[in-house]
C-alpha cells in the first residue's frame, strides 16, 4: 500500500527516460513539428519518428549535437536536460549484475567499516538502492527497512516514511528526478525498467514520476529526519561515493550519514 493515496489521477503506462521520449517532451514543450526538427537538424521526419519510438539504434553525436542546437535556439536546454540528452544517447552499459552476486562481493573489511561508523548511519548499496548492507545505526534510522530490502520501495512504499522525512513530499519528487538522472547515466534503461514498474505500484511514486524533470544528485546533500515515536528531528549530511576497487567497479555505494 503506497505512503500517500492519489485521488482522481489517471496515470499513462509509466516509461523509463529513453532518448527518444525525452526529444519527443523536448520538441513537445516548443511546440515544434517533427518536420521542422528534421529540416533543421539536417535530418528526415522519419529518422525522428523513429528515434522517438525507440525503432533505431542510438543517434550520432553530430545528429545530437543538431537536435540540440535547434532545440536550444527555441527554448534554451537546462544543463540537465542536455547531459540527459547525452547520456541517454550513449551505448548500453550491459546487464547490472544481480543483486545476490552484489551481496557476495561486499567483503568482511566493508561490513567492519560500516560498523565503526555507528552511532554514525552507514549502509552499503547499488545504484537500483538494494541495501547490501547497513550497520545498526542505519537500522534503527529507518524503521521498517528490512521488509523492503530497497530504500525506494521503504520511502514510497511504507507508511513510516512520511513519518521519519521532514520534508517527504519534496524529496519525492526529487527522488524521481535523481533516478531520471541515475538511469541516464547508466547507459541502461532496460536494467532500471522492472525497478520502475515495482514502484509504479505506489500512487505516491506515479504522481511524483509523471511530473518529469531530471536533475543530477550531489555527493553530499541534507537529509531532514524525526524519530517517529518521539517527534524528535535531527539533521544529517548523507556523503555517497563509489566503490570502484570491488568486483563491480561503480555499482556499489557508500553511504554516510554525518551528524548536521
Amino acid at each position: 500500500m503506497g505512503a500517500r493515496a492519489v485521488c482522481g489521477q489517471d496515470f499513462q503506462e509509466l516509461e523509463a527516460p529513453t532518448f527518444g521520449n525525452l526529444l519527443r517532451r523536448l520538441r513537445d514543450n516548443r511546440g515544434v513539428s517533427r518536420e521542422r526538427l528534421a529540416f533543421n537538424a539536417g535530418v528526415s521526419a522519419s529518422y525522428i519518428t523513429h528515434l522517438e519510438k525507440g525503432d533505431r539504434g542510438n543517434p550520432t553525436r553530430e545528429v545530437v549535437t543538431a537536435l540540440t542546437r535547434y532545440l536550444d535556439r527555441l527554448v534554451p536546454l537546462s544543463t540537465a536536460d542536455r547531459r540527459q540528452l547525452d547520456d541517454l544517447a550513449g551505448l548500453g552499459a550491459g546487464d547490472f549484475p544481480s543483486v545476490a552476486e552484489l551481496r557476495r562481493a561486499v567483503t568482511p573489511e566493508m561490513t567492519r567499516t560500516l560498523e565503526l561508523h555507528n552511532p554514525n548511519m552507514a549502509a552499503l548499496m547499488d545504484t537500483r538502492s538494494n541495501l547490501l548492507a547497513t550497520n545498526d545505526a542505519w537500522k534503527d534510522a529507518f524503521p521498517g527497512l528490512s521488509e523492503h530490502g530497497n530504500m525506494l520501495r521503504w520511502f514510497f512504499g511504507n507508511e513510516l516514511a512520511t513519518k521519519v522525512m521532514v520534508n517527504w513530499e519534496s524529496d519525492a519528487r526529487l527522488i524521481a528526478r535523481w533516478m531520471r538522472a541515475l538511469i541516464g547515466r547508466s547507459g541502461n534503461a532496460d536494467g532500471f525498467a522492472d525497478l520502475i514498474r515495482e514502484l509504479g505500484e505506489f500512487p505516491n511514486f506515479r504522481y511524483a514520476w509523471s511530473e518529469g524533470g531530471v536533475a543530477f544528485a550531489p555527493h553530499v546533500f541534507t537529509l531532514h529526519m524525526r524519530n517517529p515515536v518521539t517527534g524528535a528531528r535531527r539533521r544529517a549530511f548523507a556523503q555517497t561515493g563509489r566503490i570502484d576497487g570491488a568486483s563491480y567497479p561503480g555499482q556499489l555505494l557508500t553511504i554516510l550519514g554525518l551528524p548536521g
